[in-house]
């Protein structure tokens, strides 16, 4: 790392960060609709995004500052076992092409604005709904940290904050500035300023990998040497575990974990909260459909992106450096072989790549809290505007704990309880995914089916450790029955897909009570311009 503050560089990543704030308070004005207090508006921009928007709106939200760090950081620390994102990515786009128009049309029949609405209407439960809305919000709370330490990492390569020796103050003193800004304006525009703002970040983000993947091989000697050099470098034993680093290939024990965790992955992503709310906020059915036609060119940028971890490697990038931060590889890398100015733009498009999605992660896990807690069991006759005003103070409670979860714990901590919450997350997969396509299972099963997936997640991945800390070391143990190590999401997915089957047996033999489903088989394919779906449906409807 170079010694001192990188000047030229920072004021570079500073110019774009005030380009991106002036945009986020712009965007209040933006489409401005005629009644802004409503969720419908404030939460999901108005239901009224076009392809275009669509399109860098769920970019944005996918393709965080966390996956332009960590997945290269991934490759870098252990080898082509961080590719895992490349093929998870492209088994996802299939699948949500499948059942996302689906929801879609619901949703904009009944006016759902987060996947508990649509629990809860389709299967008459107020306590599947809580289950789904609470782990959705446990599921995000650690991914919105993960934004603030990509962040966080590229100011500590610019050399922004004083140093380790500097009091905490000074040393999170550019974070907390930037998490203000983040709060101030999405608090005043709502959906409508992450995506306005993703505009900026997607074409950065392209720019700078458009660049590196040419530019650094050039400079490293080729991708010959590269590869050359990164498996050397694999090969050397790490002393705390005394096995090789890494691998430029998963070796036959690591082919199951692979796939397992590329699966689960794929099965996960769309359930997480703000995946939804930019799939909601888009204004007809066929903007889905023509987007998860085209999202997969970001798997290509992915996969460019992940080799940035070889050259890290390569370069030398924290060699003989004992508990080197694998997370600022990237970032260091950047400032290693571009010219200053360059690395100024590379740190702003991962810079703006956290405020994008952390911006989503707040308004959907506060439009979850607003619908499905605070409106279902404290305050059920609550008005729009209110329902307006209690979500955007909880995006900003939100916010206030992913930092303070940033801010007090070790970053190792906040990245293995994203990896929990990935695990959390795909539980709700059952109830939302099945109740799409079927009313065949019971309300209960589905319940009982989440709470097992949950608590067996949980427990194995408590116990699974690694050289950093005893508990939540990882997210692979051994599978039942087949004896093979794989992701512990999956494999309590499946445990929970098991117990829903078997209890729904059941229940239905006892005529257990189904509950009511207020949606009609035309609903699930009913489209903006159709008859009795109106264009702007009032906040609460179906609710």
């Amino acid at each position: 790392m170079k010694d001192g503050v990188n000047g030229v560089a920072l004021a570079v990543f500073i110019f774009f960060f005030l380009v991106v704030t002036v945009l986020g308070f712009l965007a209040a004005r933006w489409r401005r609709a005629e009644n802004a207090l409503h969720l419908d508006e404030w939460g999901l921009g108005g239901r009224s995004f076009g392809s275009w928007i669509t399109w860098f709106l769920l970019g944005g939200d996918l393709y965080t500052a966390y996956t332009f760090v960590a997945v290269p950081a991934a490759v870098y620390a252990a080898g082509a076992s961080g590719f895992f994102a490349v093929p998870y990515t492209i088994l996802v786009y299939p699948l949500i092409f499948t059942f996302l128009p689906r929801l879609w049309s619901v949703s904009h029949k009944h006016g759902y604005v987060t996947t508990s609405d649509f629990v809860r209407g389709r299967f008459g439960s107020k306590g599947l709904s809580l289950a789904v809305a609470v782990t959705g919000i446990l599921a995000t709370m650690p991914y919105i940290a993960l934004q603030l330490v990509g962040i966080q990492a590229v100011l500590d390569v610019m050399g922004v904050g004083g140093g380790e020796s500097a009091n905490w103050f000074i040393k999170d003193l550019p974070l907390l500035i930037a998490f203000g800004v983040l709060a101030a304006y999405t608090y005043s525009s709502g959906l409508r300023a992450p995506a306005l703002i993703a505009f900026v970040k997607d074409t950065l983000i392209y720019i700078v990998i458009a660049v590196a993947i040419i530019y650094i091989p050039i400079k490293l000697g080729g991708f010959d040497d590269i590869f050359a050099k990164a498996g050397d470098a694999y090969a050397q034993v790490n002393p705390a575990t005394g096995k090789p680093r890494g691998s430029l290939a998963p070796g036959d024990t690591a082919q199951w974990a692979y796939g397992t965790l590329a699966l689960g992955s794929a099965l996960a992503l769309f359930m997480y909260p703000h995946s939804i709310t930019a799939v909601l906020s888009s204004r007809s059915r066929d903007v889905i459909r023509r987007n998860t036609t085209v999202l997969p060119l970001y798997s290509l940028m992915l996969g460019l992106l992940a080799m940035l971890g070889f050259m890290a490697l390569a370069s030398g990038v924290g060699a003989g450096v004992k508990g080197y931060n694998g997370q600022l590889a990237i970032p260091q890398l950047f400032e290693n072989m571009f010219p200053s100015w360059f690395a100024g733009v590379a740190f702003a498009a991962i810079g703006i790549g956290a405020l994008v999605p952390a911006a989503i992660m707040s308004i959907a896990a506060a439009n979850l809290f607003t619908r499905n807690i605070y409106k279902d069991f404290l305050k059920p006759d609550a008005t729009p505007a209110q329902e307006t005003q209690v979500s955007k103070v909880v995006s900003l409670l939100v916010k206030v704990g992913a930092l303070v979860f940033v801010l007090t714990m070790d970053k190792t901590v906040a990245i293995n309880f994203q990896l929990l919450g990935g695990i959390w997350i795909l539980q709700t997969f059952p109830a939302l995914v099945g109740g799409l396509f079927t009313r065949w299972f019971h309300r209960w099963a589905l319940l009982a089916g989440w709470a097992v997936g949950m608590a067996y997640g949980t427990w194995v991945a408590y116990g699974v450790a690694s050289p950093a800390q005893k508990h939540f070391g990882g997210s692979s143990d051994t599978i039942p029955v087949i004896g093979q190590i794989g992701y512990i999401g999956l494999t309590a997915f499946v445990l929970n897909v098991v117990v829903t089957v078997v209890l729904t047996f059941v229940l239905r033999a006892l005529k257990a009570p189904e509950g009511v489903d207020e949606t009609s088989k035309a609903d699930f394919t009913a489209d903006a311009g159709d008859p009795g779906v109106q264009k702007d449906l009032p906040v609460g409807a179906g609710h």
